[in-house]
């Protein structure tokens, strides 16, 4: 694997500039919506930041391209041009492994990718399961504004967060990401498990109108 390369907390904005970083990005901005796109990018800043404030190094506790990896491709289960046959979390888990994998990344990097995406709605069971899973973890919440949870919401300076929106600007996030999970969730029952994020986002859309989550997010600290 190409060795990791790691920014600082003063230049909050440029991910990994290896190989293996252009490809993600070169694969999930044709297929995501610059709103979902944006979201994956700032949640691996979000990521890191919190990395270096617990006191994590990367290449001594964490792997940079893999932090990237899954956080990039965390939603890539999304993807318009996705077989839609399983959950988001599993479909797109599932395709960013074979994506690593074919280029040379061994396989229990891969599998690290795997359990941190398919995991990455899972509170309470991702944070167990090793230091790549809870950073993920962490970034996305991070990027919903404390609404569904985090310690870690002041690791982010007004100053960061600026020049974050500004780099990845949210263009209604919250919305749009709910609007794609819940079509990828209605093509197909296997899609939406009850009591899962898509399931409960469907249901939840189909009876209200509106997840309860977009409704949180109103008041969150980057409102949606």
């Amino acid at each position: 694997m190409t060795g990791p390369t790691h920014k600082t907390a003063a230049d909050p904005i440029t991910p990994p500039g290896t190989p293996l970083a252009e490809a993600i990005v070169n694969l999930i901005r044709p297929v995501e919506t610059p709103s979902v796109f944006n979201h994956s990018i700032r949640s691996y800043l979000f990521a890191r930041l919190v990395a270096g404030r617990l006191g994590l190094a990367a290449g001594r506790d964490y792997e940079d391209d893999l932090l990237f990896a899954a956080c990039a491709m965390h939603d890539l289960g999304l993807a318009s041009d996705g077989a839609h046959r399983q959950r988001f979390e599993v479909e797109g888990a599932d395709r960013a492994a074979g994506f690593l994998t074919e280029r040379g990344v061994p396989a229990s990097d891969a599998d690290q990718v795997w359990q941190a995406i398919a995991l990455h709605t899972s509170p309470g069971i991702a944070e167990r399961r090793g230091t790549l899973c809870a950073l993920v973890r962490e970034g996305v919440g991070l990027d919903f504004g404390g609404t569904l949870g985090s310690a870690h919401l002041d690791a982010i300076t007004d100053e960061q967060a600026e020049a974050m929106h500004a780099a990845y600007p949210r263009l209604d996030m919250v919305g749009s990401l709910t609007d794609a999970i819940v079509a990828q969730a209605a093509k197909a029952p296997a899609n939406a498990p009850h009591y899962t994020i898509p399931g409960e986002f469907l249901r939840e859309r189909e009876t209200y109108g509106r997840t309860r989550l977009e409704h949180a997010c109103r008041d969150s600290r980057w409102g949606g």
